[in-house]
């Protein structure tokens, strides 16, 4: 594996969620950079073998928007 992407949303109650794709990994944080960094820490835990470790994360943000009909 090369990549991995997470999902990136706000949530409700401040900060934001993140949650790979296809991985049973899930973090959140109070702020994008500390999210970044969860990210990280995220996918070393779980990929403890530097060799089989995606080589690069992708964020994919995630925004609903509600407007009047």
């Amino acid at each position: 594996m090369t990549e991995i992407v997470f999902l990136v949303e706000q949530d409700p109650e401040g900060g934001y969620n993140a949650r790979a794709l296809g991985e049973s990994i899930f973090t959140q944080a109070d702020d994008l950079a500390s999210l970044r960094e969860m990210v990280r820490d995220a996918v070393r835990c779980h990929f403890p073998d530097e060799a089989a470790r995606p080589k690069m994360i992708r964020l994919h943000f995630v925004s609903d928007e509600v407007i009047a009909a």
